[in-house]
């Protein structure tokens, strides 16, 4: 990827994305604080100690959401071990809004009181999702959070995955966080070892493949994830290419997600361009002297 790519990817950042973004953009590529990212992660917080206030793009609403949730962990995860203060904050609001069984729903019925993407706001089923339990519990292991709701959604995980006949990407992006850093490696390893067929079968390696698909680096994001091993070294390759391939003009990336809102949408082709960063930099196909996060270093 050229200097004049990412100075146009910096360009889009400055003009279209929202300030948290602006801030995680400075932080992960011109050695930023991580203190503003922190700020403007705690005016999506709520005193449940849950996020919401539209840090998921397509919750436009106030209240805390299990999703929103897990973008604020994975914010977070980024910028070095997630505060015991806030990782207890988190586990307390999603204790609160567990089903029995343990796991959480990507949202809670409140959501139907509020302006969100039509796709929530039809939600009948509020039952358990393994996808969103399965991504926060494995960032909670990470940055040894401990809590018993981890416990508990720890144990739903393991149920789930166990009887698991079939899977989707969103499912298995979720399912290799926690398998990434759940404490039983043995285990862990065994049930990535079984799944992996399934996994691969969701994910779409061709480069050119449109609409709301899910790559290989979507899944595997850097050459160390648990889910590397899954794809050759063509289908990387090729795959990096398109991404590459797939940056506007203007230097941002689209959003691959269903249009329902300009402000929504802008705020997606944030995210996305500094995931398409990551990943590009990641397989060494960003410009090779950009600064690191400090805790990369």
């Amino acid at each position: 990827m050229t200097w004049d790519s990412y100075r146009a990817a910096d360009h889009f950042i400055m003009r279209s994305a929202r300030l948290i973004d602006r801030h995680r953009f400075a932080f992960h590529f011109q050695s930023g604080s991580p203190e503003p990212v922190r700020a403007a992660l705690a005016a999506h917080r709520n005193l449940d100690g849950g996020y919401g206030n539209s840090l998921d793009p397509d919750l436009r609403g106030h209240g805390s959401q299990p999703v929103a949730t897990e973008i604020a962990l994975r914010h977070l995860d980024e910028l070095g071990t997630i505060p015991e203060d806030l990782g207890q904050g988190i586990c307390r609001f999603l204790s609160r809004s567990a089903n029995d069984d343990g796991g959480v729903p990507a949202v809670l019925p409140s959501v139907r009181y509020t302006e969100a993407a039509p796709w929530y706001l039809k939600t009948t089923d509020f039952s358990s999702r393994l996808d969103v339990t399965a991504m926060i519990a494995g960032l909670l292991h990470k940055n040894h959070i401990t809590h018993p709701w981890r416990d508990q959604a720890t144990a739903y995980c393991w149920t789930r995955i166990n009887a698991l006949h079939w899977t989707d990407p969103h499912e298995a992006i979720g399912i290799c966080t926690f398998l990434r850093h759940v404490p039983d490696r043995p285990r862990a390893m065994a049930a990535m070892s079984r799944l992996s067929t399934m996994m691969r079968a969701v994910i779409d390696v061709h480069p050119r493949a449109t609409g709301h698909v899910h790559t290989p680096l979507d899944l595997a994001c850097h050459p160390h994830h648990i889910a590397r091993p899954l794809f050759t070294e063509d289908e990387i390759a090729r795959n990096l290419d398109a991404f590459e391939e797939q940056q506007r003009p203007d230097g941002g990336w689209d959003a691959c997600w269903d249009h329902w809102d300009t402000a929504a949408t802008l705020e997606r082709e944030g995210m996305r361009t500094i995931q398409r960063l990551r990943v590009l930099r990641a397989y060494g196909r960003l410009v090779p002297d950009l600064p690191r996060p400090p805790r990369f270093r």
